[in-house]
């Protein structure tokens, strides 16, 4: 039976609307619903509220969803209460409804995971309790679930006993970092969940305490010292993690990608640890892109923890691109797909349709506008901006200046500034555009509160429809003969 869905619009949107569903319907057999459209007297969606919503819609009838546009902001339970149906947001865009009924107008769930971060804060012995006690918070706000404190060579930690301690009644899982057997015992003794890194060598530490051990490679690239670790855990029926070590680039990192599959091969069961910080860390390139390839790598080899880190400035949310690629790669994992829809956290810099509107459809757009205020679009042609008075088309904002007339108007040219100037970013990095929106950076992004940025662009609107209305009381009246 299908489902019976009304839409709620504004103005501006609805034919658009009504193609996009019609089109849907056509090319999507499996989304089989029937719709309704109700324009309720807004031009710009983001202006739409639940409250507005409710006092022009009292009631609805013979419907078993509500859509709402996704730029209404606010809280929808009131509604679904009032009208005794669900009430949901669509996407930012409407022209993301295909997308949007492809997966049944559900959000993935991206709840789970199965891959432990280790965040490193790796200049622990510089730092105070209280320093790196804020770090840890800052790291697990980030998706970090243990803290791993790295000693640094030569360089004493005379207050690692009393760190852990401090973490461990902070309600951290910790981990102590060290090529040191000296300081893996204290650290195993003062309660540290598992200690990096010991080998065959130093396996006795891990006799004396209760830690998780994880185990390297006596010799850098040695997978045979490993094994020998490995079995002797296994043998003892001791807890572990395996760790071949990840190299840098043009320091083995394919040699040591090829220990990480024979690893896997050899021991199809056993838990792995993978440290990315080698290349998130040593390369400067964008790491969002190289931690999408890294998770693809260890969702693949079911490795289950990384070594993370966030030390370099363009690394600072490498711990964050980390939570969300593991949660990407484990459901698309699970539905046996392409890790593509599922979030754009790692769309950093572009974005996968960032034109959704051709130059021919914003100028049918424009030509439907009946008062003063400037709407801002993005097509593959450049930044429109447009309202009653004209449709202009530029790369360059400061070309648009001249047309605007803004001269006399502080508030609205300084509202145009900034839109001007998001507009031209995303175009010139084809990313999506959408007026009155902060640019989406994915994991980078910054959350806001939208009331301010409303006030002022309603206070813009009230400012120029009281000047308009001034210079139009002003022209009808006498002019004094000279």
């Amino acid at each position: 039976m299908a489902n019976n869905y009304l839409f709620l619009t504004g103005k501006l949107a609805e034919q658009s609307l009504h193609r996009v569903l019609e089109a849907i319907q056509l090319e999507n057999k499996s989304a089989s619903f029937n719709y309704q459209i109700k324009q309720i007297g807004v031009s710009v969606a983001a202006l739409m509220t639940p409250a507005l919503i409710a006092r022009r819609i009292p009631q609805v009838a013979q419907v078993d969803k509500v859509i709402v546009p996704g730029l209404c902001q606010g809280d929808l339970s009131p509604l679904a209460n009032q009208w005794g149906v669900p009430v949901e947001r669509g996407p930012t865009d409407l022209k993301d409804l295909p997308q949007y009924f492809g997966q049944q107008g559900k959000t993935p769930d991206l709840t789970q995971h199965n891959v432990l971060i280790f965040g490193e804060i790796v200049d622990a012995p510089d730092l105070s309790i209280d320093q790196i006690l804020a770090k840890a918070h800052h790291f697990k706000a980030q998706g970090a679930d243990v803290i791993d404190l790295g000693c640094l060579p030569s360089k004493p930690f005379a207050h690692m006993i009393d760190t852990v301690k401090a973490l461990k009644a902070a309600g951290f899982q910790v981990s102590v970092d060290s090529m040191l057997a000296e300081d893996l015992l204290a650290a195993g003794q003062a309660g540290a969940d598992y200690l990096l890194s010991l080998h065959e060598n130093s396996l006795w530490v891990a006799d004396q305490v209760a830690s998780t051990p994880i185990l390297i490679p006596a010799k850098a690239g040695n997978l045979a010292s490993l094994y020998r670790a490995i079995e002797h855990c296994l043998k003892h029926g001791r807890a572990f993690i395996a760790d071949p070590i990840l190299d840098p680039i043009h320091f083995g990192l394919t040699d040591s990608i090829v220990r990480y599959h024979k690893l896997r091969k050899r021991y199809p069961n056993i838990p792995v640890m993978m440290g990315v910080g080698n290349l998130t860390e040593l390369t400067d390139a964008d790491t969002t892109g190289i931690n999408a390839i890294l998770f693809g790598l260890i969702s693949e080899l079911n490795i289950n923890a990384v070594l993370a880190t966030s030390v370099s400035q363009h690394a600072s949310y490498a711990i964050a691109e980390a939570d969300i690629a593991r949660r990407i790669m484990y459901r698309a994992k699970q539905d046996q797909r392409l890790p593509r829809g599922y979030s754009a956290g790692l769309l950093g810099l572009h974005g996968r349709k960032p034109f959704p509107y051709q130059s021919v459809e914003i100028e049918t757009m424009a030509t439907q506008i009946k008062d003063p205020s400037f709407r801002i679009m993005v097509s593959e042609q450049g930044v429109h901006v447009y309202n009653r008075d004209g449709h202009q088309i530029h790369q360059d904002p400061y070309a648009f200046y001249p047309g605007l007339n803004v001269d006399q108007d502080a508030s609205h040219a300084f509202y145009l500034g900034v839109e001007l100037a998001r507009a031209q970013i995303a175009w010139q990095l084809k990313k999506r555009y959408v007026q009155d929106e902060m640019l989406d950076w994915g994991v980078a992004s910054l959350a806001v509160n939208d009331l301010p940025k409303i006030a002022h662009r309603e206070a813009s609107i009230r400012e120029r429809m009281e000047q308009a209305r001034s210079q139009s009381s002003l022209s009808d009246q006498p002019v004094e003969p000279v």
